[in-house]
């Protein structure tokens, strides 16, 4: 009983999630924003809302490791496997704005929870903090959203009305709530029978479940040649999972940590973060070239330039995964 609990809560939430993601995308195209709202804001909070509803609902049924171990698994699961993929289908063009801003952006996210973990704890003001970063990341997508609205003169049409696109997103959200209850039932269940310790399930199954909507939503994306909201779509959601997720889930109630192994996962997040950057340097004739890119971007990060993940790059992050999974089951931490 429980594994079907898993399986029809993932299904669920992968349904749930991609019809939040189409309703979002067609009321934000109803309000007339920019593509780069949708991509970056819009698409990546709406499929970060199977975490949020995840980590909300295991903090309040005292599961805590749930909440973080299942953002860090999305995180590592969201660079490494869904932007992987993605790119092996096409190579996706990054633009200055999301190696100079975005990046940076999660990058602090990552290093803020490290310190903030440090006394295995999230408390209130820590969340509170986490919001409130959230929210000026928000103003200033939207600030940056205008100045490129007025430059491109960017309009789509809408598909669907606002009330139908209203519709799609309330019931998506009922789907969500359902889906995760249903996963979490499930997962927890499958931990105590076969003796896993709830970290283990959180940062492999149940992370890969909630990261389903980002993988189809970046992956139609790519088909669509959509590349844009592909790369925004994955930091976004990244930087939502720590700053969105993790800090409404410790303002509502503090998150206890009692596994010290969970320390290592954030350190394979934090790798596959910098494994992105490597990436998202322009690659010169020598690898030697791009880590003094990089040594020049950390000093001088205004400079950096335009880059392009590659088809191996994208087998490599795959490749990571892999074997973070395989670490991880093995019980390797």
């Amino acid at each position: 009983m429980d594994y079907i609990l898993l399986f029809v809560g993932i299904l669920t939430l992968s349904f749930s999630g991609n019809f939040l993601v189409k309703g979002a995308v067609e009321l934000s195209r109803n309000l007339k924003l920019s593509t780069l709202v949708i991509g970056i804001v819009v698409v990546s909070f709406g499929t970060s809302m199977p975490e949020l509803v995840v980590s909300v609902g295991a903090a309040i049924n005292s599961h805590p490791e749930i909440s973080v171990g299942n953002v860090i698994g999305s995180n590592i699961a969201n660079i490494a496997l869904v932007l992987g993929l993605t790119s092996l289908i096409i190579p996706i063009p990054v633009k200055k704005s999301t190696i100079k801003i975005d990046w940076n952006i999660m990058l602090l996210a990552n290093l803020l929870l490290i310190a903030f973990l440090l006394d295995s704890k999230l408390v209130f003001w820590e969340g509170l903090l986490f919001v409130i970063l959230l929210l000026l990341y928000i103003l200033m997508s939207l600030h940056i959203s205008r100045r490129e609205t007025k430059k491109n003169n960017e309009s789509k049409k809408p598909e669907y009305s606002l009330g139908l696109s209203i519709v799609f997103i309330l019931i998506s959200s009922v789907g969500l709530v359902f889906g995760a209850e249903w996963l979490i039932k499930g997962a927890t269940g499958i931990a105590v029978g076969l003796g896993i310790s709830d970290l283990v399930i959180s940062v492999s199954l149940v992370a890969f479940g909630t990261s389903v909507p980002e993988l189809a939503t970046s992956i139609i994306a790519a088909l669509k040649k959509e590349t844009d909201i592909s790369i925004g779509n994955i930091i976004g959601s990244n930087i939502f999972n720590v700053f969105g997720i993790l800090g409404i889930t410790s303002v509502i109630k503090n998150i206890q940590i009692i596994n010290d192994s969970l320390y290592l996962n954030l350190y394979w997040m934090l790798g596959a973060s910098f494994l992105l950057l490597f990436f998202l340097i322009p690659f010169g004739k020598k690898i030697s070239s791009r880590f003094m890119e990089i040594v020049y971007f950390v000093i001088y990060y205004s400079t950096a330039k335009s880059g392009i993940i590659k088809k191996w790059e994208g087998a490599i992050f795959v490749g990571f995964y892999v074997f973070y999974i395989v670490w991880l089951v093995n019980g390797s931490f």
